[in-house]
Order: C-alpha cells, then sequence, then structure tokens
C-alpha cells in the first residue's frame, strides 16, 4: 500500500484546489491542506476547501478580484519566499490549476530564483471541471476537434487575442475572466469569422450549490449575462458543444 510523501518545512506547495467544488480535490491537495502551517489562498478557492484547513494553520488571503488586489502578485511571491525561509510547510491554495491562468508560473520562478524548493500538484482545472458539471464536453466527435483557452483579461493594456485562430470552426474556446468584456468578445469571435448563431454560455460559480448556466449565442449573450445579472466568478464557453447542455446537464444548481 503506499504512503503519502511527506510535507516538507520550508518547502511552497503550489496546490490546485480545482473549481469549488470539495470533493474535485486530488488525495495530494488534501493531505498537504491537513499538514501545512500556513496557507496562502486566493480568492476563487471554494468554502468548502478552506473548511479542510485545520484551525492551527496561519491562513494569509491574497485574493485578487477586478480592480480589486489584496496583494500585488510581487508582494505574494516575496511573500512565499518570507515564510519558506521561515521553515513554514507553505501551502500556496489556488482556484482551478496552478498552471492554468493561476500565476503559478511566475511564483514557481521566483522560488527557483530564492532556491526555495517548491511541489506543484495539479489541481482540476475550471474549464474541465465546470464544463462537466454543466454539461458542456469540451471536445466531441460531432463538435469540436480541438479545445482552446484563453483568458479575458492580460497583465496589462487592453486584451489583444489571436482572433483568427479563436474564430475556428469545429473547435470549442473556454475564456477565463472574461465576464466584463463578453460583448467586446462575442463582436471580434463573429468579425472573425464566427456565425453570430454560434452557440455560447457562461457558468457562474460552477460546480457550487449555486451554479448557474445561461446558453445563448454570440449575438444575444451579452445581453443575456446583463439581464441576468451574471457577475464573476464566471467561465464563458463558445462553440456547437454548447448545445448538449440541455441534455448533458447532470448537476442542478440554481437554474
Amino acid at each position: 500500500m503506499s504512503t503519502s510523501r511527506p510535507v516538507e518545512p520550508g518547502c511552497v506547495y503550489l496546490v490546485g484546489a480545482g473549481p469549488g467544488d470539495a470533493e474535485l480535490l486530488t488525495l495530494r491537495a488534501d493531505s498537504i491542506i491537513r499538514q501545512a502551517d500556513v496557507v496562502v489562498y486566493d480568492n476563487l478557492v471554494g468554502d468548502e476547501v478552506m473548511a479542510r484547513v485545520p484551525s492551527s494553520c496561519e491562513r494569509i488571503y491574497v485574493g485578487k478580484k477586478a480592480a480589486n488586489h489584496t496583494m500585488r502578485q510581487e508582494d505574494i511571491c516575496a511573500l512565499l519566499v518570507r515564510l519558506a525561509q521561515e521553515n513554514k510547510r507553505v501551502l500556496r491554495l489556488k482556484g482551478g490549476d496552478p498552471y492554468v491562468f493561476g500565476r503559478g508560473g511566475e511564483e514557481a520562478e521566483t522560488l527557483v530564483d530564492a532556491g526555495i524548493p517548491f511541489e506543484v500538484v495539479p489541481g482540476v482545472t475550471a474549464a474541465s471541471g465546470i464544463g462537466s458539471y454543466a454539461g458542456i464536453p469540451l471536445t466531441h466527435r460531432d463538435h469540436a476537434q480541438s479545445v482552446v483557452f484563453a483568458t479575458g483579461h492580460k497583465k496589462e493594456g487592453p486584451v489583444d487575442l489571436d482572433w483568427a485562430a479563436l474564430a475556428r470552426p469545429m473547435q470549442t474556446v473556454v475564456i477565463y475572466m472574461g465576464v466584463s468584456r463578453i460583448e467586446e468578445i462575442a463582436r471580434r469571435m463573429v468579425a472573425y469569422g464566427l456565425p453570430r448563431t454560434t452557440p455560447a454560455a457562461i457558468v457562474r460559480r460552477g460546480t457550487l450549490p449555486d451554479q448557474r448556466v445561461l446558453v445563448a449565442t454570440l449575438a444575444d449573450l451579452a445581453e443575456k449575462a446583463e439581464a441576468a445579472g451574471i457577475k464573476p466568478p464566471a467561465l464563458m464557453i463558445i462553440g456547437t458543444v454548447v448545445t448538449l447542455a440541455p441534455r448533458l446537464g447532470w448537476f442542478k444548481g440554481a437554474d
């Protein structure tokens, strides 16, 4: 019988907490959560996941929301180094997967430069987890032979994506952090070749009990999202796979 690897003092663990449902945590993630001395956690880490953190573990919130960052990324990186140098078992807990729009790569680079040992624990990224709970398979032989992840938010300046590549047929596009730019994203996708009737969905708080799935088309997604009061955190999925949601949506949220 295999035993879990020890959680070492002076080491930083970049752990993916998954899209929200605590039962989607990996065994390794749960083991580290139970043994950590300090947890540095993000806004998108689910409440059920945080409930698994022992009361003896110090908690430091560094969550980011649009135009409201608790701590700059540079300061978060410096914090991780300092905590490890204090010989603590440092849990850096992120929603989804650390290396999928989670800035885990930036933090890992900082740790390498500082000579700090680290481990990366993958998590169920929002695209696959939320897609599954919303009844939207990201690939399907009749609908999509490829899937692309993109972000609606950049480090600096306006979003400048490869719209021609995103607008290819027989493809699923998943947009992270794009709720505030739904209208722009839909307009660009249409301008670069996708029909206005292309199915699209917004899934808010996916995998959680209050999950909401809004299905529309590129032509009316922004209008319907505004009317429904959709706010972050939410994920945008574009492609004909979205038409499967009514049939395959096994998880019943608010809608």
